[in-house]
């Protein structure tokens, strides 16, 4: 049976054309798998359980529905839906993750995360994580009404583009140094993540052992897929 792992969907009304690969991918692939993986931002932006979005109504309910017919949905954060929480998890029946999760697919030992926490280079944004993922910040976000939240959330995302723009490209990419901590840290010789958006498999060496990472891409345009079974991976588009 096939494992799949996807990240970095960053669904939004605004784009109908993402959320309908997104809705055909669960119809047709995910539903014959044997579990799936969503490694963060699944949403272009999540301000909290509670939100009423009615263009999240078809995502949740191709979630629910892959729960229902006995394919389990692993859930990771990313540095875009944090927010998500219990009540999203008992809607769709996705577990959710922590931010590191080891897992063993036909005997090979995977390291998964966002992404995110690899990028140690872009500094403000290492800056801007401490501050929205303080338990405090969530509590005093959460309290405001939720068009209070949107709006926050829009401007939030637009300063982010804004910066980002002003990055070099290397800035933004996976420090190679706290990835190889990371595959230590945990003990792994294979890592899987999304975030920096270049789909590419990286194969290098720790301490004389090979070693991969496998980054998956956004699905802005087209889709991302890692899909693993008794053959080892495969990276593809959708």
């Amino acid at each position: 049976m096939m494992t799949l792992f996807i990240s970095d969907l960053h669904l939004d009304a605004d784009r109908p054309a993402s959320i309908a690969l997104f809705l055909n991918f669960m119809e047709r692939e995910a539903s014959q798998a044997s579990a799936l993986y969503i490694l963060g931002d699944l949403f272009e932006a999540w301000i909290g359980d509670d939100d009423t979005n009615p263009g999240f109504a078809p995502i949740i309910s191709a979630l629910a529905d892959l729960k229902l017919g006995g394919v389990p949905c692993f859930f990771m954060h990313g540095n875009r839906d944090f927010l998500i929480g219990k009540r999203f998890a008992t809607a769709t029946g996705c577990r959710l993750l922590a931010e590191n999760e080891v897992i063993e697919i036909e005997g090979d030992r995977i390291l998964l995360t966002h992404g995110d926490l690899l990028c140690t280079d872009d500094k403000p944004y290492m800056a801007l994580r401490a501050v929205v993922r303080d338990p405090a910040w969530q509590r005093e976000f959460l309290a405001k009404p939720p068009a209070e939240r949107r709006r926050i959330a829009d401007d939030l995302r637009s300063k982010s583009q804004t910066a980002v723009a002003a990055k070099s490209e290397e800035i933004m990419d996976a420090n190679q140094s706290a990835v190889e901590a990371a595959m230590r840290r945990h003990d792994v010789s294979i890592l899987l993540h999304g975030h920096t958006h270049r789909p590419a498999v990286h194969t290098f060496s720790i301490d004389g052992q090979d070693a991969t990472r496998i980054v998956l891409g956004a699905w802005y345009d087209q889709g991302s897929v890692v899909r693993w079974d008794e053959n080892g991976f495969d990276l593809v588009t959708l």
